[in-house]
């Protein structure tokens, strides 16, 4: 009788960076962001639309989760078995919850309220998750590929 070979755990890659709730640090964490994906060998696909994703989730952090003396957490995970790529953002603001695409759009001359529009187009999935107040995290799932609406160019 032969004994099954014992299964090695998946290999899980994190990236976490606490950054200032300041427009400043939301741009460094795009360019945080896109270096991680770099190092991690992503493919220029999913690194581009994940360049995108970390700029609208740190905006909205910034804009809209900002809370006095709080910092907003950038956090990077690969599952590279299952080829899936987890962008979260975490602010301090549980207490203000993104407006869900399609909800209430925005007016045509409004100057934000699209940011969420672009993350639906560009996740796989989205979503938000609270966690112990005063944190709201909003994450995007990337999958290994452009998703299917994006191979026909």
């Amino acid at each position: 009788m032969n004994a099954p070979a014992p299964q090695r755990p998946a290999t899980v890659l994190t990236f976490v960076q606490p950054l200032s709730a300041t427009r400043r640090a939301a741009r460094l964490a795009r360019l945080l962001a896109t270096r991680q994906l770099e190092v991690w060998q992503m493919s220029p696909g999913v690194t581009e639309r994940a360049e995108q994703i970390v700029a609208e989730l740190a905006s909205n952090a910034v804009l809209h989760g900002r809370a006095r003396g709080r910092d907003f957490r950038l956090t990077l995970t690969l599952h590279p078995a299952a080829g899936t790529l987890r962008v979260a953002v975490t602010d301090a603001r549980a207490d203000r919850f993104p407006l869900v695409p399609g909800d209430v759009p925005p007016l045509p001359d409004a100057e934000s309220g699209r940011g969420l529009l672009l993350v639906t187009a560009l996740a796989d999935r989205w979503g938000m998750d609270l966690s112990a107040p005063p944190l709201k995290m909003v994450w995007a799932e990337l999958d290994g590929r452009p998703p299917s609406s994006h191979d026909d160019h």
